[in-house]
Order: structure tokens, then C-alpha cells, then sequence
């Protein structure tokens, strides 16, 4: 395959077995549906998607989370995904025997990328985004499904549903964060017949590694085939494969650095003997308190694994510290668990990392992908995220 032009296949519009109950994702999957068709290149935003020319090309643009602040246009060749849609069916035995299930909308990349592989392979697809969660368990245990694709938020909404064992899941991809021991040990739980993966990558990269049961607990797992990593000063990691992305359509951005031949993510971590890879945190969320460095995802972790559920950590302006922490948390204000929280970071982490104050919400902006909008969270309590 020559990844330069090679293109996504017209699909059967037949394979779609849902659009959801109400049928309320039948006309963003007809629009792709209808590029596939007529092999134009793709669009896909948080608004739809739609043709981004009038003549075929193999191209397809679809938007980063905004994690960052900036929503990017993400410009990437068919065979970029192509490439990992045969991954899946060399390694995992995907094949059109299976039925896809997809939780999230279409204009996210998670989910764009779930329902090209299955149209790729010829596998059955169920378009769920918008569904309750009882609603999704139905149509899952109706439709028999074997494959899910979905994003720790998304999977921790699916569990709400309370309901009994979905025998027939042989695979659980999950990506787009990390998935805490709770919620990977309750979807082992609720798919006792299937291997949950989670992997770890970015709209620029694709993959980059992935996580099984035998990884160790707080590894995101080792290199995907065809992935080849590089960890520069400090840990920055760079990445090699044939999943990367073309560039921007945004003509202001340029190209992320690259190391030694290899893409820079933005991610600092570090890899042990056996070839796995361990997060630190985001280059940029790495601050400096009472002059030691803190990565906020380490607060976060430390939030959530003493219940404090959806939250985001940010740092503010110290002038006798250079930072002090601030966590925003959703729900009604607790005292008892505010104190809670700041125990659990400074006995995780130390005095430095336990919040200065703890804001209580009652819902967390939120970003396509389920996770804390940061940057709208920065803005409003003029923080860093």
C-alpha cells in the first residue's frame, strides 16, 4: 500500500445497523457516507462534516480536542488511518464478522476514526452518540456488538446504566485519557469476554502506544506496530510511524519540532526496561511551586483517586511561591472531601501540590472528548491550565 494514495473504500450504506435511537446521527454518517461515495475529501468539526473540496482527493481533516487552547485542523492522508485499519485486522482479527459499537459523535476523532475502520473492514456499526446509557446497553446487547470504541468518560457514563453483563464484546478499545483502576475493573466486569485496550496518542500522531491487561498499572504501554519512540532531554517524547498527520490547515501553525528524526508530542515521560511507557504530563502543564516542578496531571490523578470525579487542577500566580495550586472539582461544595482532596495530594505528592483552594462546580465546562475544557477553566479563574 502506498500510503500517499491510497483511499478510504465507498462504503455499504447498509452496514450502519443504527443511527441511534431517535436517529439522530443518520445525517452526519450520510454525509460521510457521501464523500466516501464519491471520494471527496473529508471535514469533520464538532459542527458535522461535509466535503472539504469538489474534486476526490485522499485527504481527510478533522479537528484536535482544544485541549491545548486552540482547536487545530488536523490535515491527514487515508493511508495514515488505513495503515492502523490493517493493524487491527492482522492483530486483533478484526473482520467483517464483527459489529462495531461508537459512543461518541462523529466530529470527534476517536469516533471518526472507530467508524472508518469498521466501514474499512466491513463490519457492522452502530452510531450511539446522544443515546442514554440504558438506551446504549440495549442496542448493545440487541445488536450482539463485539467491538466498542470509546473514551474513559464515555465508558464511565456506559456503566451508569447499571445493567447486566454484555456477553457478546470481544474488544474494548479506549483512548482520548487515561483509564482509572475503577472504571477498567468495572468494564472488565460488565465485558467478561473481552480484552480491554487502552491506548495512548494524539490527533497528530494517531497511535502511538497501547495498554492491555498485563501492562503495569500507571504505563500507557508499549510502542503500536510500526511506532517508534524517542525520548529526548528530560523526557520529551518523539514519535516515528506511518499513523502522523500531514500538518495543519491552519497556515499560521507550523509543524511540531521534531528530534532525531521524530515528531514531537508536547509529553515528557520515561520508558523501564521492558519497553513501557510512563507519563509524566503535558510540557506545558509542568509548573513550578516553592521551586520544585509539578506536572498538574499528577494533582488530577491524586483529585480523582480520592473521589473527587470529574476535576481539573490549575496553577495561579504565587508571588512568594511562583505557583500555587487551584482545583476546580464538580459537584456540591464538601468541606469533608475538600479536606479529603488535600490530604490525598500532599501525602501523593507532597505539601507543594496540595491545593490552595478547591472550587466546587456544579458541572465542569466540558470538551467534546468528555474531558475539562482547561483553557475555558483558565480564563475564568485566571489560571495556567
Amino acid at each position: 500500500m502506498n500510503p500517499a494514495t491510497a483511499r478510504f473504500v465507498p462504503a455499504r450504506r447498509e452496514a450502519v445497523l443504527s443511527y441511534g435511537l431517535r436517529g439522530q446521527n443518520a445525517p452526519v454518517a450520510t454525509a460521510l457516507l457521501d464523500c466516501l461515495a464519491q471520494g471527496l475529501p473529508v471535514h469533520a468539526s464538532h459542527q458535522g462534516i461535509r466535503p472539504a473540496g469538489t474534486q476526490p482527493a485522499p485527504w481527510l481533516f478533522c479537528q484536535s480536542s482544544g485541549s491545548g487552547g486552540r482547536v487545530k485542523t488536523i490535515r491527514r492522508s487515508h493511508g495514515s488511518w488505513i495503515a492502523s485499519f490493517e493493524i487491527s485486522r492482522a492483530a486483533f482479527g478484526l473482520s467483517p464478522r464483527d459489529r462495531y459499537a461508537v459512543l461518541g459523535q462523529l466530529g470527534h476523532s476517536l469516533a471518526l476514526y472507530a467508524t472508518l475502520e469498521a466501514l474499512h473492514l466491513g463490519a457492522g456499526l452502530l452510531l450511539l452518540a446522544g443515546d442514554s446509557p440504558r438506551s446504549q446497553m440495549r442496542q448493545l446487547t440487541d445488536s450482539a456488538a463485539t467491538v466498542l470504541y470509546a473514551t474513559p468518560a464515555q465508558l464511565r457514563r456506559l456503566l451508569m446504566a447499571d445493567a447486566g453483563p454484555l456477553h457478546s464484546l470481544t474488544h474494548v478499545f479506549c483512548g482520548g485519557g487515561k483509564l482509572d483502576p475503577d472504571c477498567r475493573a468495572a468494564m472488565a466486569a460488565l465485558c467478561p469476554n473481552a480484552v480491554i485496550r487502552e491506548f495512548y496518542g494524539t490527533s497528530e500522531t494517531s497511535f502511538i502506544t497501547m495498554a492491555d491487561g498485563a501492562t503495569p498499572e500507571d504505563s500507557v504501554g508499549r510502542a503500536y506496530p510500526g511506532v517508534s519512540l524517542h525520548l529526548g532531554p528530560a523526557g520529551r517524547i518523539a514519535v516515528a510511524s506511518p499513523y502522523l498527520f500531514d500538518g495543519y490547515a491552519e497556515p499560521d501553525l507550523p509543524l511540531p519540532p521534531q528530534e532525531e528524526g521524530h515528531l514531537v508530542t508536547g509529553d515528557i515521560g520515561w520508558l523501564d526496561g521492558a519497553g513501557h511507557l510512563f507519563l509524566r504530563g503535558r510540557e506545558s502543564r509542568m509548573v513550578l511551586v516553592a521551586d520544585r516542578n509539578l506536572f498538574l496531571e499528577d494533582v488530577e490523578a491524586a483529585l480523582a483517586t480520592a473521589g473527587a470525579g470529574l476535576c481539573a487542577a490549575l496553577a495561579v500566580p504565587d508571588p512568594r511561591r511562583g505557583h500555587s495550586v487551584l482545583a476546580v472539582v464538580e459537584g456540591q461544595g464538601d468541606d469533608t472531601l475538600a479536606a479529603r482532596l488535600r490530604r490525598a495530594c500532599r501525602e501523593a505528592l507532597g505539601d507543594h501540590a496540595a491545593p490552595r483552594r478547591i472550587i466546587f462546580l456544579s458541572r465542569l465546562p466540558v470538551l467534546a472528548s468528555g474531558k475539562p475544557d482547561l483553557a475555558s477553566l483558565a480564563r475564568c479563574f485566571g489560571a495556567k491550565a
